[in-house]
């Protein structure tokens, strides 16, 4: 009993010291990469409303051309 509680406490340990000398250091690139995610989604909603904008603009030409042309198709009769 006291040989397995001395190897769970050695590999408590060595888990320990693995976890604390073992951390994970950031690299560069994934910094600068997390740095540019609010510049990438701030451009992509730019993107994505300007192109909104343009379907609307087409759309919105679409039916005013078709209302013209079937106002004119009523008034020509």
């Amino acid at each position: 009993m006291n040989k397995m509680k001395d190897t769970l406490m050695i590999t408590v340990m060595a888990l320990a010291f693995l976890t604390l000398t073992g951390m994970a250091k950031a690299d560069e690139k994934t910094i600068q990469a997390i740095k540019a995610i609010p510049t990438k989604i701030a451009s992509h909603i730019s993107n994505e409303v300007q192109e909104t904008k343009e379907y609307q603009a087409k759309s919105w030409a679409e039916a005013k051309a078709q209302w013209t042309k079937l106002k004119n198709k009523f008034i020509s009769q």
